[in-house]
Parts: C-alpha cells; structure tokens; sequence
C-alpha cells in the first residue's frame, strides 16, 4: 500500500476512478457531491482525460452511454433529485449492456428537500430507478478507505457483467474528511471490448449499440438473459459485514453512515451488559440474505436503522420472512439517529426499559 492521505470522502471518489482507469466524467453539479466534480476537473487535463460540465444530468447521463459505447470506463455523479433526472440515461445503458459506474451521495427529500445526508434513494437504486425490468449492483460503502476500495471496484464489476454500477453514499460521507491509503498499483481487471463502437477499419462487422428491440420475441429472449445474469450475480456478488453478532441476541441492520453510528449503539449496550450485533449490508443489491442465513439461529430480534422512512426495512422483512421480529427505527429529513434514541429501542425490544 502507499501512503495514508487525509481527504474528503468526494475527493476520494474522484482519485479512486482515476486510479481504476476512468477517463471520462460527465456530470452536473449539486449539493453534497460538488467536489467530485472540482476534482476531476482538475485532475483529468493532467491525465490526460476528458472532463465535461454537461448542461444537465440529463445531457450528463447520455454523455455517460456515448463513451461507454465506445469502450471507455465512464463515471458521473450527483446527489439525489440529479440521480432522478437521470433515470431515463440508466435504463438505456442498462438495455444497451454498456458497463458505467454512476455515483449519489444521497441527500435529504422528497423534491429538492435539502442538503443534509438521508437514505431515501434506497427503493430508486435497488428496486431499479428506471423503466423495465433492470437492476443495478449497488455498493454501500461505510468509510472513507471504502468509498476507494468500492469504487475501484465498482468498474471492475461494471466491466465483468456489461451493466451499470452505483457508489450509493450519503452527505455525511461524501463530506467527511479521514485518513485513506491508495495502492501504489492498482490491478485494474479491464477485459476486451469486442462489442464497442470503436471504428472497424473494414476488419469486422459493425457494432451496433442500442436498446431497442421492436419484435418482442428478440426483446423477452433479451430479458430472459439478464435475468438469468441478475441470479448467478445475486448467488456470486452478495457482500456484508458481521460484527459483534457472536451470542447477540438481538442483531442491528444498517448500511452506509448509519452503520458506523451502530457501532457506536453496541458499545453503549456493552456498557449496560446488553450484547447487540451488527449485519451490514455492503451490497444493498443483491441483498445479502447469505448474512441472515448465518445469524438467523441465534439472533431473537432484528433492528433496522435508517435515515428513511423504512426502505431497507421491506428487504429485510422479505429476507428474514416472519422467522424472527423485525424492528425499526428511522429518521428523515436530513436528521441522523442517535445513540441514546436507538438505545431506547433496544430496551423496548429486550424488555428492560426502566419506566
């Protein structure tokens, strides 16, 4: 590994593309995901890339699907009310198989809400934003280090699978400032790309990229492929983390930021000879039911925690399937849970809260 850094959550985005071979961004820019922008628009003149400050998420998100077609590793940005305007561009590329990582730092809604961090956008990245039958393997990095690894990764698995990828954080990590280490190398997994739009010198056929398929026999036989590649990618590409779940009776569910505040909840509970664990879910899609299968013997109870009304809250129900109680407890609007008030959560669940 180089040397550690201390940087912004955004700033490390935009340094992890570049390392994994991104060399063209398109975006728009929008409260709390600005600085990637700042950053590539600085950093890619000196790599020799291609920046472009689009005149819409929309033109940004086609911009996205041209470089793509043609091969090249591809990101945008934004934070959400710019992800929905966006949409529409994502299930193109999806229906055109052109592999593409975009990136929300979610932000606080519905509309244009504020600019407080918030996991509202869970249903739109996980349940497919777009029209069609689509999905998108979505990261749910935790930490600043992560959002590097993540994105990183992000390409390598937008390439494996020719399909779009999304870093789904949050304003308080995209915002965030702490120590990250970058690989002197990256081993960057990038394969041919005989499908692309690249020119054929009149050595080969021309490729054709788009999403359109009128007899409905070719596009239902399309779906069926992608569906039968949505199940071995949910049988090889589900990710999560257990912590502290060994002999705890009742297990925390939380992703992103929340995660490392349920943490600081298990500590709290030691304190009080309470054993709580954590699952969290580092890819929300697919859903890592793998990690409930493991906790489901001994857990008693789960606790979903949020910054939304409960979205997260109906993959887990449809996971844990009435086998054990499901709990909740979400703030929204830009307000983030707190310790003392998921505590009081737990002592309802257990039983112990003093009255």
């Amino acid at each position: 590994m180089g040397e550690k850094l201390l940087m912004k959550g955004n700033e490390v985005i935009a340094e992890a593309a570049l390392r994994a071979g991104c060399r063209h961004y398109f975006g728009y820019p929008i409260t709390p995901q600005t600085e990637i922008a700042h950053y590539m628009a600085r950093r890619m003149p000196q790599v020799g890339g291609v920046f472009m400050q689009a005149e819409s998420e929309v033109a940004a998100i086609n911009m996205v699907y041209g470089a793509a077609a043609a091969g090249k590793r591809v990101m945008t940005s934004s934070s959400s009310p710019g992800i929905s305007l966006k949409q529409e561009g994502i299930s193109y590329a999806v229906g055109a198989r052109l592999p593409a990582v975009v990136v929300n730092i979610m932000r606080a809604g519905p509309g244009l809400g504020g600019i407080q961090p918030a996991q509202g956008d869970y249903f739109q990245a996980v349940k497919g934003g777009g029209h069609g039958d689509y999905k998108l393997i979505t990261l749910a990095p935790s930490s600043v280090q992560e959002l590097y690894e993540m994105t990183v990764e992000a390409f390598n698995l937008a390439d494996k699978y020719r399909g779009v990828v999304m870093i789904l954080g949050d304003g308080m990590l995209g915002q965030m400032m702490e120590v990250v280490q970058f690989r002197d190398e990256e081993p960057i997994s990038e394969p041919a790309k005989p499908w692309a739009a690249t020119g054929t010198g009149m050595k080969r056929e021309h490729n054709t990229i788009t999403s359109i398929h009128l007899d409905p026999s070719v596009l239902e036989h399309w779906n069926d492929e992608r569906q039968n590649q949505y199940r071995v990618i949910e049988e090889m590409e589900q990710r999560f983390e257990l912590y502290n779940t060994d002999g705890a009776d009742v297990i925390l569910v939380a992703y992103g930021s929340v995660a490392r505040i349920a943490r600081n909840v298990i500590k709290a509970a030691e304190r009080e000879g309470i054993r709580l664990g954590l699952l969290r879910p580092i890819t929300l899609w697919p859903f890592p039911t793998h990690a409930f299968e493991h906790v489901m013997p001994q857990a008693k109870a789960f606790l979903v925690l949020e910054m939304s009304a409960g979205q997260m809250l109906e993959d887990v129900r449809l996971t844990v399937e009435g086998r054990r109680p499901v709990f909740f407890h979400g703030r929204m609007g830009g307000m983030i849970p707190t310790v003392k008030d998921i505590m009081r959560e737990v002592h309802e669940i257990i039983g112990t809260r003093e009255e």
